[in-house]
Order: C-alpha cells, then structure tokens, then sequence
C-alpha cells in the first residue's frame, strides 16, 4: 500500500544536502531540513510517549515559530490530527473548540497557561504542554527527552490530518475534516502552476494558524525544498530589509495596500521577486492597479476557502485581471447554480458549488450539516455569489453566507451580535462588513438600545473587548432607533451596508 501520509511526500523532496536551509529567522538564524526533519521526529516521538494515538487530536494555540511547525509536522508523521487555533481567540472561544474536538493534548502559550488550564481540565484534555515564540516551553522539555522516532505513519488517502474551525451564521463553529489527499493533491496543483523552481525563496509573513499561511506557503515551500524566511507577522519595515532575497510572497490585501502606502517600496526592492500572490480576502482594483504600477509585476489573486483549501487562480503566464480570481485548479470543477439548483449560463450571478480532491471530506461530529453542504452528485456548496465567463474565468461578487473577511480572517456576524446583545441596555444588535481601505472589511455593528437606555458607543466596544478577539471586535458602532427589516421580519442588511457604505472609504454616512 502506497503511504498516502503528506509528510511522507514532504520528506521524499527535501534536498539531499543536509545543510540547506528550511527556516531563516528574522535574524539570519537557520535551521537546515536536516534539522527540521530530525526534530518533528523527536516530537513525533514524544506524542507517543504521551500516549497520542493515530487519530488521537491535539489543539494548539501558539505564536507563530519554526518549533510550531515541526509541531504539525510530527503530527503529520505519527497520524495525529492536528488542530490549529487562532492565537486572538480567548479562553471562553478555546472552550468551545475543546469541548467539540476532544483534543488529548493542548498546546499553548506561557501566557494564557493559567487560563486554559482549568479549561483543559473540564474539558477532560489529558496534557496541557506551552510553547512561546521562541519555540521553548514545556512541550519542548518533555521533547528533549525523547528519542528520535523515524516513522511516518501509514495513512489512507481518505484520513484526516487536520482539522481547521471555521463558522456559520448560526455562529455556530464548524471543523472542516481536511484529509492527506486533499491538502497534498492542493499543494501539487499549486506547485505546478505557479511554477516553483529551484532557487525559490519564500518571505513567510502569514501567521500559521490559518489555511494560507500553513496550507499554501508551509506546504508549497517544503515540497520545493525551499528556504523560508520566516517572520512572525507581517511588518512593512521587516519585509522591505528581506524582499531583495526573496523571490515569492504570499499575503492578505492588507499586506500590498500597506507595501503600496510606504514611500520606500519600489521596483528596486522587487528585483528578485518573480510572484507575489494575494488571497483570503477580495483585492481591491484600486491596490492591484496601484501595485502593478509601483512594481512592473500584477499580484496573482486567487480564490480558496478552509474547506478547500485553494480552488481558483489566475494564470502564471496570461492575464491577470483585477477583480478576478482566475480560472479552477487542475482536477477542480466549478459550476455557478441558481437558487433552482440549475447550472446557470455564463454571465450569469449565482453560488458557486465546486468538486475535486481538494474538498474536505466533513464537518467534525456534524453530519447532518455535512449533508446539507453538498449536493447529490457530490458539489459542495460555497455559498459565495460568482460569475463564470464563458472560457472559465470566474468573479467573486458576494456572499450568500453572511460572512465579513477583515483583515483576511473570517468574522461572522451571529457571534458578534449574540454578545453585544448581552450587554446592559442593548435591544438587538445587526453586524455587518464595510469597506475598509487597509482591512478590506471592517466589521461594524448597528446597535437599537432598550426604551429608557443611553448606551454609547464606546461603552459597547469597551464591553466586547474581554470576550472576543480582536479582530472580531467591531471598529464603529451606530445607535439607531430601530432596524430595516423586510416584510418577513428579517433585517435587510443591505440597506444597512448601503447606508454606511463610506464610513472607512470617504465621506461619513450620516
């Protein structure tokens, strides 16, 4: 039986010289494949040690850190599902993901031990292990005292390797089962046609608790055999000093808007770069224009979404056109529906539904909802409103699922509104995305208060700031003395969004 484990495939390209370069810090540290492969053995070891079986879960929720890696590496190599979180997510949200995913071990940062402790404890978590950013904690003394282990796993192409939280509406967090097929048939798509070479040097400036920063960049620079330099977050001072001895970036809007804004960025800086790729979010015309025109180079955007990890892109060699994401993936389907279900003619608006070895087999322990996502012949439905040009260019040109991407991260509404809902005062609460020229979107909240109540602004947002991450926490919040809502009672957030549309863009909605 052919060993379908993704580190597996990994470890069959990495260089055969021992010295070459994995990760490279900040500083000019490195740390060689040799080194990498020899330590995700000896954490491999240790999960054994500690009585992690195959198909046992464990969460982990650390800064950004080569030791990270090695992390999910070892859990690759001994069959262990692997379950990233959010380092902004709090001790009330890693509550929930505990108590659905049934980890028997943690992972977590020095600072947030004595909180999650207790938690870990209720939640029946055998091991509770720290790691920092420095890539030190417990989980690394217990590491020092194992043996290497060489083995890699046995996996089926159809087993789950790791399991990545995302929501829906009801706001309700759901675990997209991501198998070994589906992220090494994604990553060798990915690496063919974007046409990694040797000699690619990848500027990692993504955090990796996220599909495009672990799935697409980890995952395409270790079966290239390429070096990282490896930054702990995105700084524009930090990637202008490294540009020139990179050749590939992968970022969120974000990234290029602010690269863009910064005097010192120019076509000097880019002289070895051959492809910059922008995702997670929608790019704005403005920045893909105002880039190009900076650089000499277009920015590659792309579609993808975490039960799928990458679906669409625009062409290496060919047109990249602003406001598009290029054409499906080699071996992905894409089909655009109406409400009927009906495939519908190019041109025309309706969701997309999308089918390939890329899509996640499930959602964790909920199989009725898995049901619902997918139609009969097998289509997953994305709930993202596009079109598709007659030779397969396809457009993402809203959502149905009541989604705001900020900043790259996916804030859903439901969340949101549920806690402010719970301050004092508050009769109901609407949340939704706006515009924003450096987030893409920034999450907004409109606020009806209960008769006889004043509450401000400021006093909302003060009241979120303990329960939620950050970047969940609403940047503006209006008053209003009542919400618009359509003849069924729902509240039409479209007019919502329409009437604070320039809030972050231009002038003030009134």
């Amino acid at each position: 039986m052919k060993n379908a484990n993704l580190y597996a495939l990994f470890q069959k390209n990495f260089p055969q010289d021992e010295t070459a370069a994995c990760f490279i810090s900040d500083e000019g540290a490195c740390l060689s494949y040799s080194d990498v492969d020899r330590e995700s053995g000896r954490l491999a070891g240790m999960l054994r040690k500690l009585n992690i079986a195959k198909d046992s879960r464990i969460v982990m929720q650390v800064e950004k850190s080569p030791v990270a890696v090695m992390v999910y590496l070892a859990c690759l190599r001994a069959g262990v599902v692997f379950i990233p979180l959010n380092t902004a997510y709090t001790s009330r949200e890693v509550r929930y993901f505990l108590e659905n995913a049934a980890p028997d071990l943690l992972v977590c940062m020095p600072s947030s031990y004595d909180d999650l402790v207790p938690v870990a404890r209720e939640c029946g978590v055998a091991h509770v292990l720290t790691l920092d950013a420095m890539g030190q904690g417990s989980l690394m003394d217990q590491a020092e005292r194992c043996e290497v282990d060489p083995e890699v796993a046995i996996m089926g192409p159809d087993e789950t390797a790791a399991i990545l939280y995302t929501s829906g509406t009801t706001g309700l967090s759901k675990g997209a089962m991501l198998t070994h097929e589906n992220l090494s048939s994604n990553a060798l798509a990915l690496h063919d046609i974007w046409g990694w070479v040797p000699g690619d040097v990848l500027l990692h400036v993504l955090p990796i608790f996220h599909a495009h920063g672990l799935f697409v960049g980890v995952h395409l620079a270790l079966l290239n055999g390429s070096p990282m330099i490896f930054l702990p977050k995105f700084d524009v001072e930090r990637v202008l000093h490294h540009l020139p001895q990179a050749t590939v970036l992968m970022g969120v809007p974000t990234f290029y808007s602010r690269l863009v804004d910064s005097s010192d960025f120019s076509r000097d800086c880019c002289e070895n770069m051959r492809l910059f790729i922008s995702g997670s979010a929608p790019l704005r015309p403005e920045t893909f224009r105002a880039f190009e025109a900076r650089t000499g180079m277009p920015i590659l955007e792309r579609y993808g979404m975490t039960e799928a990890i990458m679906i669409t892109s625009n062409p290496l060699n060919g047109d990249r056109v602003a406001g598009t994401v290029g054409y499906a993936l080699p071996g992905v389907s894409v089909r655009v529906v109406g409400n009927d279900g009906v495939v519908l003619p190019a041109g025309s608006v309706g969701e997309l539904e999308i089918k390939g070895p890329n899509i996640f087999k499930g959602y964790w322990r909920m199989p009725e909802k898995t049901r619902e996502e997918f139609t009969a012949d097998g289509f997953f439905k994305t709930g993202d409103l596009s079109i598709e040009t007659e030779d397969g260019r396809v457009s993402i040109v809203g959502r149905n699922k009541d989604l705001v991407i900020s900043g790259g991260y996916n804030v859903y509404p439901k969340e949101i509104e549920q806690q402010i809902d719970q301050i004092e005062g508050v009769s109901e609460a609407a949340v939704i995305g706006l515009p924003h020229p450096d987030f893409g979107e920034a999450v907004t909240a409109v606020v009806v208060c209960e008769r006889d109540h004043a509450i401000s602004e400021e006093a909302i947002l003060n009241g979120l700031k303990q329960g939620l991450a950050k970047f969940k926490q609403p940047k503006r919040v209006f008053i209003v003395a009542e919400l618009p809502r359509n003849a069924m009672g729902k509240i039409q957030k479209n007019i919502l969004r329409d009437r604070y549309a320039t809030t972050f863009t231009g002038r003030e909605a009134s």
